[in-house]
């Protein structure tokens, strides 16, 4: 298994990513708004359900590469690093698209969980952010792979789960001054974009 130290540095580097809002505390922020905490927190509960699957689904992918080819895994971490340098390109460059407000209908305790977990496991992106990040962090000298992506996963939704429970409390407290307009959503998109990059060179770096 994964080195205290290596924990240490994946929980950073997660709560680097977690700390900058994607699409999905976007979605929680606005729903905790339109709907009160409990709507917020129900939403985190979903979409967090829903990073389990896509953590299984990398525990057992990385694995059976790694069976297969230590080299592929190798060339995987180096495309992973490739692809957070891709998601910062494209979140700094990415335009405003106007000033209006994201506005959702107001749904059932049930509805608001399983469309976080639906919008979460039927989104392609996460499963590749997934497959990105964790393998960074694994080592095939600690052991089964499996079971080091599965310990990272897990480390993952624990923090996502309380970064994201964190925003939809904040959010229903301040629901009279949130709004999901153009103008945030771009400084979020620069702020995600600089901790990708950052995130890259600095896996880069360790890796030299």
């Amino acid at each position: 298994m994964p080195d205290i130290s290596t924990l240490v540095l994946f929980c950073v580097a997660t709560l680097g990513l977690l700390l900058v809002p994607g699409p999905a505390v976007l979605y929680i922020v606005t729903r905790s708004v339109s709907q009160g905490r409990s709507a917020g927190l129900i939403s985190v509960l979903g979409v967090h359900t829903g990073s389990v699957v896509h953590v299984a689904a990398a525990a057992l992918g990385i694995s059976a590469l790694l069976s297969a080819s230590a080299t592929a895994f190798t060339v995987v971490k180096y495309v992973g690093v490739a692809y957070l340098v891709y998601l910062g390109v494209r979140k700094l460059m990415r335009r405003d698209e106007g000033e209006e407000a994201i506005e959702l209908r107001v749904q059932s305790k049930q509805r608001l969980f399983w469309e976080g977990f639906v919008v979460n496991v039927l989104n392609p992106k996460t499963a590749i952010f997934f497959l990105a990040f964790l393998p960074q962090f694994a080592l095939p000298e600690a052991g089964p792979i499996g079971p080091q992506i599965l310990l990272l996963g897990v480390l993952w939704i624990v923090l996502g789960m309380a970064s994201d429970g964190t925003y939809a409390m904040l959010a229903s407290a301040l629901a009279g001054k949130v709004r999901a307009s153009a103008r945030v959503r771009r400084r979020l998109d620069v702020g995600s974009g600089v901790v990708y990059l950052g995130l890259a060179a600095w896996l880069t770096t360790e890796k030299a």
